[in-house]
């Protein structure tokens, strides 16, 4: 499914965080004058952003299920009548454009194209949004809601390991200067355990200090970039020797594990570290 554009646009697009919860990101995209919101789990916080900046929400983009990226849906759409976007093989009553890998979203009133890719793992039919390179924008931005994280990924409630591992290897294949735009501010206790998993990785440990300076100075360290997750992140890692030797010292790898069975230990490792 396609939905394109009726006219062509010129805009200059930003990305606004709205935290929400303890540690939510909500990214408002927008022009200026218009808006389209990811993940609102939190109506009121929007509301507040919207009048703020003097915007007008005019579409919502669902990455999966979950409460705290779909709880502010209803009350949004008593305020605005717009699309709602989101994954095609979740159970989301409110999506009015369901998409699946290979769709592109098309928001009129931002002339935004988005292309979605299926990344199950977290979910079942959890989706990512991509907004590719072109003359007027600068890197390309990656919406990955609770599949990648700055520093690490998402919990398997309903997917496998191979799923996960595949679905980061499909955002682990984006451009380099990708901008990575994750759904929390986890990447601190991320970062302690890739520091743990790979504690001789120089590339991570410069991260840890500046990610903690930000941190420290109350500043978020979303986004990232593509670049960054694959040189520090170590379930865009887990076939690196390094991680490997680590999880066998452990004792939660066999010698002749496959790298599947190796994501999966990674991923086990964390949920209890």
């Amino acid at each position: 499914m396609i939905h394109s554009p009726e006219q062509t646009l010129s805009h200059t697009l930003s990305v606004l965080a709205v935290p929400a919860f303890a540690d939510n990101y909500l990214w408002l995209i927008h022009d200026g004058t218009h808006a389209a919101v990811v993940d609102p789990g939190d109506a009121m916080v929007i509301l507040d952003a919207l009048k703020a900046h003097q915007l007008t929400l005019c579409a919502i983009l669902l990455t999966h299920h979950h409460a705290d990226h779909t709880g502010g849906v209803p009350e949004l759409l008593q305020h605005f009548a717009v699309p709602v976007f989101g994954p095609r093989n979740e159970a989301i009553t409110a999506i009015t454009e369901p998409l699946a890998e290979g769709d592109v979203a098309y928001v009129r009133e931002l002339d935004l194209q988005l292309t979605v890719i299926d990344v199950p793992g977290h979910t079942k039919g959890h989706i990512a949004y991509v907004r590719q390179r072109d003359e007027r924008s600068g890197a390309p931005w990656l919406f990955s809601g609770d599949t990648l994280f700055a520093g690490g990924c998402g919990r398997l409630f309903e997917g496998t390991p191979g799923q996960m591992a595949d679905s980061l290897g499909k955002l682990a294949a984006l451009p380099d200067d990708t901008e990575v735009f994750c759904a929390h501010e986890y990447t601190l206790s991320n970062l302690r355990f890739a520091s743990a998993v790979e504690p001789g990785n120089l590339a991570l440990q410069e991260r840890v200090a500046i990610d903690t300076e930000k941190r420290q100075q109350g500043l978020s360290t979303v986004p990232s970039t593509i670049a960054l997750e694959k040189a520090t992140n170590p379930f865009l890692r887990y076939k690196e020797p390094a991680i490997l030797a680590s999880l066998k010292v452990e004792g939660k790898l066999a010698a002749d594990a496959s790298p599947v069975e190796a994501f999966a230990a990674l991923r086990m490792w964390k949920n209890n570290f």
